[in-house]
């Protein structure tokens, strides 16, 4: 399962305390508390509380009808090409993350909503490599094209990098990762996971730490396949099971009769 990326801000020492405390609640599966901190009345602030409600509905499946009337709000808000194409690429994926949940098939609106993005964010501008991610997680997991994905990937982290947007790098070095795992391509993988695991780590992201952990067990021999499972497990449980698409892939096999 795919997960979700949205530039971070308050990861830092000196960055503003609204945003240290945004960041605090989000990184820990309180993404209502942290959107209950910002008011809706700049178009930047209804993006961002925007960003934080459709990660929920990605990482819990639920709230939906939330998300859809804060983005509404920040579409109303945005006016120039840079605040609309954020709120394209927020409708695209929330439109994705309903799909792939099988909430509703929405494939075609997530599509024409990130090219509308596409279309009036430039190459090379900070908010580029978020939708570049984003197009490459819908040729990955609706088209069914790892080849265009990891074009998409390596745009993204391309930019990423670029932006010293380390987050972003985070998302952008697991799905590559899981790429080449598919690919058979381990020692890739390996690298592209641990990466993933330790940005995290260093950056407090705790609700992202648990799908780092499980993808790089992907990639590694026992026993540390198992240990780093355990691990992803206790962190999965300490959240409330948050995210939830990650109990299935935690979950032991069944016992053979």
């Amino acid at each position: 399962m795919a997960d979700t990326a949205m530039s971070g801000n308050g990861t830092t020492a000196g960055d503003d305390p609204l945003q240290t405390a945004v960041w605090r609640l989000r990184s820990r599966a309180c993404w209502a508390d942290a959107a209950a901190l910002l008011q809706p009345v700049t178009a930047a602030a209804a993006l961002q509380r925007t960003a934080l409600l459709v990660e929920r509905c990605l990482y819990t499946e639920q709230g939906w009808p939330e998300a859809e009337d804060a983005l509404r709000t920040a579409e109303a808000l945005a006016h120039g090409d840079d605040e609309r194409g954020a709120a394209a690429c927020e409708r695209g994926y929330l439109a994705y993350a309903a799909t792939l949940h099988g909430v509703r098939d929405r494939a075609d609106e997530a599509r024409a909503a990130l090219g509308r993005a596409a279309a009036l964010i430039p190459p090379g501008a900070e908010d580029r490599a978020l939708l570049d991610f984003r197009r490459g997680l819908l040729a990955e997991n609706l088209a069914h094209s790892p080849q265009s994905a990891r074009a998409a990937y390596r745009r993204a982290h391309a930019g990423a990098t670029a932006h010293s947007d380390p987050l972003l790098l985070s998302f952008t070095w697991r799905h590559l990762a899981g790429l080449a795992l598919r690919d058979g391509e381990l020692a890739e993988a390996r690298h592209g996971f641990a990466e993933s695991l330790r940005i995290r780590e260093e950056l407090g992201y705790l609700v992202g730490t648990a799908p780092a952990l499980a993808s790089l067990a992907d990639a590694e021999v026992e026993p540390e396949a198992s240990r780093l499972r355990e691990e992803a497990r206790r962190l999965h449980r300490l959240l409330g099971g948050v995210p939830t698409w990650l109990e299935r892939q935690l979950s032991p096999p069944a016992a053979s009769a």
